[in-house]
């Protein structure tokens, strides 16, 4: 075994058995990096990376392959999860590279300095030939070229490294504006016209290309576009988006959730892998959807997401895992996929063979299959066709289809899972967390709130430092005990404080909002700089540039996120700073926004709530009442995304929001304020005059 036995990543210890002498990124690395003069070879992964197990079953196990790495070069690997400053950077040199072409596995070629001079993502064992042209190197031949190349071209090789560093140091050709700009609705109407542009309104999804991604935080921007706009031109699109990715194969149609994309325009054949950060996302999406139409389809769809994280990826301590594979008995996808004649075998005790004939083109399950031979289960042909086919309505299809997918969920438990990664992210359980807080309160569920509660004292105990600060990364070793390591990224309280402020509005108890502020205070202090917010803090480690992501990818950029939060808290304290530092942010990237939207779907959303302003709801009232609650549900049940709401049964001295200073029962009556840019309506006690207010 090697140095990575005693790492807790899940990715890293899958690599601990390779012939390769890996070291984990430190100082050990480089050390020996500079006593032997050798190149440093960085390679980046993730646990649930289809691509990254290839690479690693074709080269890393490979004892020839391994001698080859262990004589020319200093081999480090990381988790890209669990160091997402080391990936940010390292991304960036290789996308210079590449041209573009990032992606993961990365392999990075760097100095004994750390400064990178070569980059790639995927090598195969083999040369790849097109036409008798060359198209790929093998890895072996790569790892020649590249260990000739810096022993024989040093200065060659120290230039390139020096111009890399100097345009990641530069920010990338980012247009980041320095000087105070006025915020403008017109960056809205701007930037959601170019998004909608590029809807496939056939397929749906925010652009017409393949591989297609999710992008939760694109359709986010606009439904709250849409909630001031009242334009359905700014709908449409997002809910058509919405209905074809549940219908198709990257939705799990037996087990719910979200697989990570898909690879070809009609949302049918995924990556099979499943992200804690994606459902979470996805969860809310679908949720507000719901509030705007009212339609029990996507409440459906929320329900479904959240009883998969609830069976598969939450742990008995409270904490939320990263993801779940793609592969299982080393085939991409195979625990997901059915032949026909297993689908009719698992369906065949139960159902007539007509039934199964109509639940096999309802599911799309073929003899020749849709992928590789075999099915992915999806609902992509139209209902009412399959529905009319068959001489059925379509109440009773969907009846059928509900009672067969329970037993081919069953019939499929039985097979192998795909391996999970169990190790805690922060950031992501701050996703979850924010996803089953905000979705407890619109669909009255308590089992929801206790899982969020259960998840926010788990965050802010095991991933706390003594000092109060986050960490990086939870793992538990048994039932009761874990280890936490790695100081939290920007990433970690931008998402765990939206979760806590999505908590707070939930049960009103008061030390979730006093949580977030203190997350909030660790952030000026640490991660603040020069009216900058920096993803790693002043305590993490320097690398050749101090990361600061202003894009979204995956998941929202962390400095963006933030603005987000400080607006509403703003909204709640009444704290200038809050509001001040979130609109430099948002100043800055003012360009960016209406040039490049789809990068900065969170960053538009923080915009537009900058630009319209939070609308501040003080509540006094028993939250146990039936007065109080139905003043509840008429705030807090349709979508307003600009609205913050703090609750206090009656006046008292315990430390409480400051937007609740003050505030008082009219008439002895559950009593609501509305306030907005530092003008407070009169109060009121009806459930017509809070409409009307709010409207």
């Amino acid at each position: 075994m090697n140095r990575l036995q005693h790492e807790t990543s899940p990715y890293l210890l899958q690599h601990a058995h390779n012939p390769v002498d890996w070291y984990p990124w430190g100082d050990e690395a480089f050390a020996k990096a500079k006593e032997e003069d050798k190149p440093i070879l960085l390679s980046v992964g993730y646990s649930s990376c289809h691509w990254c197990h290839v690479m690693a079953h074709e080269s890393f196990e490979d004892p020839e392959t391994a001698a080859l790495m262990n004589e020319l070069f200093i081999n480090v690997k990381v988790d890209r999860e669990e160091r997402p400053d080391v990936d940010d950077i390292y991304m960036q040199a290789t996308l210079v590279f590449t041209r573009g072409h990032g992606g993961w596995p990365m392999t990075v070629f760097l100095t004994p300095e750390g400064k990178p001079f070569h980059a790639g993502t995927y090598y195969p064992p083999e040369p790849r030939y097109i036409h008798g042209q060359l198209a790929m190197p093998s890895f072996r031949q790569v790892l020649i070229a590249v260990a000739d190349y810096y022993k024989n071209r040093r200065e060659e090789v120290e230039r390139m490294a020096a111009d890399v560093v100097g345009a990641i140091q530069s920010g990338m050709g980012i247009p980041l504006v320095t000087e105070d700009a006025q915020l403008e609705a017109e960056w809205l109407k701007k930037a959601a016209q170019k998004l909608i542009a590029q809807a496939d309104m056939i397929h749906g999804g925010l652009h017409r290309n393949q591989p297609k991604f999710p992008s939760p935080m694109n359709l986010e921007f606009l439904l709250r576009y849409y909630s001031t706009s009242q334009d359905q031109t700014f709908l449409e699109p997002v809910l058509f988006t919405l209905r074809k990715m549940a219908h198709g194969g990257i939705y799990d149609q037996l087990g719910g959730g979200f697989h990570r994309y898909s690879v070809d325009h009609r949302w049918l054949v995924p990556h099979f892998e499943k992200m804690l950060y994606d459902n979470a996302q996805l969860a809310r999406v679908y949720l507000h959807a719901y509030q705007i139409t009212q339609e029990k389809f996507y409440a459906d769809i929320v329900l479904d997401i959240l009883s998969y994280v609830q069976r598969e990826m939450r742990d008995d301590c409270g904490g939320f895992y990263s993801a779940q594979d793609a592969d299982s008995e080393g085939v991409e996808g195979k625990f997901f996929v059915w032949s026909a004649d297993e689908f009719h075998e698992a369906l065949s005790s139960d159902f007539s063979e007509k039934e199964i004939a109509a639940l096999m083109d309802f599911y799309d399950i073929t003899p020749n299959g849709n992928f590789e031979g075999h099915n992915i289960p999806n609902r992509l042909t139209d209902v009412a066709t399959v529905a009319d086919e068959h001489h059925m309505t379509i109440d009773a299809l969907l009846e059928l289809a509900q009672r067969a997918r329970s037993i081919l969920f069953a019939y499929r438990e039985k097979r192998i899972k795909p391996a999970r990664d169990d190790k805690m992210i922060a950031a992501w359980n701050g996703m979850m967390l924010a996803a089953f807080a905000e979705a407890a309160r619109v669909l009255d569920d308590e089992r929801y709130q206790a899982i969020a509660i259960q998840n926010a004292e788990f965050i802010l105990s095991a991933m706390q430092t003594s000092e109060g600060r986050l960490y990086r990364t939870h793992k538990r070793h048994t039932p009761d005990e874990g280890e936490s390591k790695i100081l939290g990224y920007l990433e970690d309280y931008a998402n765990v404080i939206d979760g806590l402020i999505e908590l707070y509005q939930t049960t009103f108890d008061a030390r979730w909002f006093i949580e977030a502020v203190r997350l909030s205070d660790i952030v000026f202090a640490h991660f603040f700089e020069d009216g900058k917010l920096y993803d790693t803090s002043d305590e993490h480690e320097s690398l050749m540039a101090r990361p600061r992501a202003v894009q979204d990818n995956a998941t929202p950029a962390a400095a963006n996120l933030m603005a987000w939060n400080w607006l509403r808290l703003f909204g709640y304290t009444s704290d200038s700073r809050y509001y001040d530092s979130a609109v430099a942010i948002l100043a800055s990237l003012s360009i960016a926004m209406q040039e490049y939207p789809s990068a900065f779907g969170v960053a538009l959303s923080a915009l537009h709530l900058a630009v319209y302003g939070v609308q501040e709801v003080a509540i006094v009232g028993d939250p146990h009442l039936e007065e109080t609650r139905h003043l509840l549900n008429i705030i807090q049940k349709p979508y307003r995304p600009r609205v913050i709401t703090a609750l206090v049964s009656y006046p008292s001295d315990d430390v409480q929001p400051p937007l609740l200073a003050k505030r008082s029962y009219l008439n002895d009556k559950p009593t609501v304020y509305v306030c907005q840019n530092f003008v407070c309506q009169r109060p009121v006690n009806t459930p017509d005059e809070v409409e009307s207010l709010l409207s």
